[in-house]
């Protein structure tokens, strides 16, 4: 059998089947109203008055608190208990002390139904009206104890499970927030890493089809080992893209190193490369943040500068942050045109500072910089230098 959530409302007919039998389980309370309907000794008429009232407290009962939680106005709420209590004061008052139980449903449906703030007054306020009723109806007294402590205890029992249903939809609507943030930082990711890594091949496959087209009329056999290394960036560049898509493609200095060197001598760009560095404490994040920093400039410089050299330097420098690992990349070139920002230096800008860095790129007199900055705790003290 579908079950309600608690904080939920019910979706289907089965499940409005299960909250009305579970709400209705607590009217057996009303037995004594109803002997007194069948065994008080009453005129036909005021039987059937009898009935008619019991059943417009009923239904009036159910609609309240079947509609708790759902965003009416207090006020409405207000003058919905103000009803229930002026009905068990007329039945009470004329058919007898059997009718008192109903100001404890009366009590119930206020904690139920309204919030803390105003039910901590509604709650006492009908306790008194049952109590004022009972003085007045004959061998009321009698039955007060019994039924005061229930109103009262009932009514703010209610306002508890009332504000642990309410928590729970917030619970719920937080998870529900949350997933939704996590959806859409791995799409940024996704992102991220497909424009870094298609970028970057996509450019160098670029650079060696336009050489093997110069090549092919005169120089077939050099040609034909342009075309190789196109399917062999291809085909790399397509387990990359896999290996993104699975989220575990973390490139490394070294390897990064290897390939700015490849793509900068095929696009004619004299390479200043360090020597093999020595990164040995330097935490994974930091490199790999450095990694796709690497790759990102020299594919703007392979792309957009027109540059005839480029220069990487790998250095350690102490700060007042602690100790950090820089990447600068410089070229002598004029670069594109326009000068906002590309998604790809905002997907470094963002690479970084989750990996604790920073990013700084801009125009100089020769040609652009790009500086990135990573911690670096523990790392040698002489990381590598430009050669």
């Amino acid at each position: 059998m579908s079950s309600v959530g608690m904080g939920q409302r019910p979706q289907n007919r089965r499940q409005q089947v299960v909250k009305f039998l579970w709400i209705g389980i607590w009217l057996a309370y009303l037995g004594a109203p109803v002997d007194d309907l069948l065994h008080g000794g009453h005129s036909d008429g005021v039987v059937v008055l009898g009935w008619i009232g019991l059943a417009a407290f009923v239904a009036w009962y159910f609609a309240l608190v079947f509609r708790a939680g759902r965003g009416e106005h207090n006020a409405v709420v207000l003058g919905s208990v103000a009803v229930l209590a002026a009905q068990s004061t007329v039945l009470s008052l004329t058919l007898g002390r059997q009718w008192l139980v109903l100001f404890v449903y009366v009590a119930i449906s206020s904690g139920a139904a309204l919030p803390f703030r105003l039910a901590r007054w509604t709650i006492p306020a009908v306790s008194a009206l049952l109590t004022g009723v009972a003085f007045v109806v004959p061998g009321g007294t009698a039955l007060l104890t019994g039924l005061l402590f229930p109103a009262l205890l009932g009514g703010f029992s209610m306002t508890g499970v009332r504000e642990l249903i309410r928590t729970t939809i917030e619970l719920r609507e937080a998870r529900a927030t949350v997933a939704r943030l996590a959806a859409n930082e791995e799409r940024l990711r996704l992102a991220r890493d497909l424009h870094d890594l298609l970028g970057h091949s996509l450019s160098l496959i670029t650079l060696k089809s336009e050489l093997a087209g110069r090549m092919l009329p005169g120089h077939p056999d050099k040609a034909a080992q342009q075309v190789a290394d196109i399917e062999q960036v291809s085909r790399q560049a397509l387990v990359d893209v896999r290996a993104a898509v699975a989220g575990y493609r973390k490139p490394r200095l070294l390897e990064e190193l290897a390939g700015a060197r490849v793509a900068l001598t095929a696009a004619g760009i004299t390479a200043e490369l360090p020597a093999e560095p020595d990164l040995t404490g330097v935490p994974e994040d930091s490199e790999t943040a450095l990694a796709w920093a690497l790759r990102e400039a020299v594919t703007n410089v392979v792309r957009h500068s027109g540059a005839r050299r480029c220069t990487v330097e790998l250095v350690r420098r102490q700060t007042l942050d602690g100790l950090l690992v820089e990447l600068a990349v410089e070229d002598d070139g004029s670069g594109a045109p326009g000068g906002a920002p590309g998604h790809g230096l905002t997907g470094l800008t963002e690479r970084l500072a989750q990996a604790g860095g920073t990013l700084e790129a801009g125009r100089t007199r020769s040609g652009f910089r790009l500086i990135a900055r990573a911690p670096a705790p523990g790392v040698p003290a002489d990381v590598g230098s430009g050669a």
